[in-house]
């Protein structure tokens, strides 16, 4: 079982930048590849992007891909998200996710385990 509690949303203008982190409970951290959605008031849950167990390979929403960064800390268990050039469609729930699949899983059904999400909002 793994517990992943998320932090670092808040509301910021646009061009303006936020980290997400985070943070993973339980063991085994580095084996699952961890990743985050975000899910827009009325919209579907949506990828934004997946970094795989070694931190070796990454992979983007086409909408994010330049102005978003996800990387990765196994001694802290941690993952983060590094948001520049916000926009205001960027506003929503962000989720962290840990999948147990190998490779780079981009659709929700891979994920196994979701935080509760924290909301980013970004002004115009």
């Amino acid at each position: 079982q793994v517990q992943l509690v998320e932090s670092g949303g808040g509301l910021v203008q646009a061009g303006g930048s936020l980290r997400l982190s985070c943070t993973a409970s339980g063991r085994a951290f580095s084996t699952y590849a961890m990743g985050w959605f975000r899910q827009a008031a009325g919209k579907e849950r949506e990828f934004v992007a997946v970094i795989t167990r070694s931190g070796g390979s990454t992979n983007y929403a086409g909408s994010v891909k330049g102005r978003f960064t996800i990387s990765r800390d196994n001694a802290k268990n941690t993952v983060y998200l590094q948001m520049n050039s916000l926009k205001p469609e960027d506003t929503a729930v962000y989720y962290c996710t840990a999948s147990q699949t190998s490779g780079v899983p981009l659709t929700t059904g891979r994920y196994d385990y979701w935080g509760q999400g924290t909301q980013v909002t970004v002004s115009s």
